[in-house]
């Protein structure tokens, strides 16, 4: 029998890859920050976008992003105060959050203009089809006077409430002398005063045409919110 090859008593290489050498552990700190720029790169690439169009709506405003309404900023939460429903019973404003609120102030007595705007919330919210019910609208009185008996049959469907009229200054006024009666505030579902729709066009005798651009101008924004929210906004409280 032939005697078995002699064996290798040379030590056994586990190496299948080079080790690392010394100046490789020099060229590390490099290549992590190479990685680290190459990563936060690919992060503004995909951000550009949504950072170009945060910064053309928020800060150039191009001329063809137009509201009728005028925004509040800050936006104003509800009052924490309880205002009083025609049958007496007293309702917390803040529980009027969860809906978009079409709000009008008038005095109870409600002259010519107050039943105008008080019609236009009532058909807006009538001509916003299967999204109606995601809006109340609201009419705040600002005296202790009486509502007319023959307004109430024109309040059904409406969140009828009495409140201070400080309160309702201080909530929804520019300034000190700035007249509430006659515009048309809107609050968002979670309790912010965030737009304002002056009234023009609303005036006793004014042409019916106006009155009619008026709604459609008023209509559009709101609208146009409802669309934005729909993610996450829904019908009822």
């Amino acid at each position: 029998m032939t005697a078995p090859d002699r064996m290798d008593d040379r030590p056994v290489d586990f190496a299948v890859h080079s080790m690392p050498q010394p100046q490789d552990w020099a060229q590390q700190p490099a290549r992590v920050r190479s990685g680290r720029l190459k990563m936060l790169l690919v992060l503004a690439v995909c951000a550009a976008p949504v950072i170009g169009s945060y910064f053309t709506y928020y800060v150039i405003r191009p001329a063809g992003r137009t509201n009728f309404g005028v925004l509040v900023e800050p936006q104003r939460p509800l009052p924490a105060l309880a205002a009083q429903a025609l049958d007496g019973k007293l309702v917390q404003m803040d529980s009027l959050r969860g809906q978009w609120l079409l709000v009008s102030v008038a005095h109870a007595a409600c002259d010519a203009a107050c039943e105008a705007t008080l019609f236009l919330q009532r058909q807006l919210r009538a001509g916003l089809g299967k999204d109606k019910d995601r809006v109340d609208w609201v009419w705040l009185i600002d005296d202790d006077a009486p509502v007319p008996p023959a307004m109430l049959p024109r309040l059904e469907g409406s969140t009828t409430l009495r409140v201070p009229p400080q309160a309702a200054a201080q909530w929804l006024g520019d300034s000190a002398a700035d007249p509430l009666a006659g515009a048309i505030y809107l609050v968002d579902p979670l309790g912010n005063y965030m737009m304002r729709f002056p009234a023009p066009g609303l005036e006793p005798g004014s042409a019916q045409e106006a009155k009619l651009q008026y709604a459609k101008k008023v209509k559009r924004d709101v609208e146009r919110l409802l669309r934005a929210s729909a993610s996450w906004d829904t019908a009822g409280r």
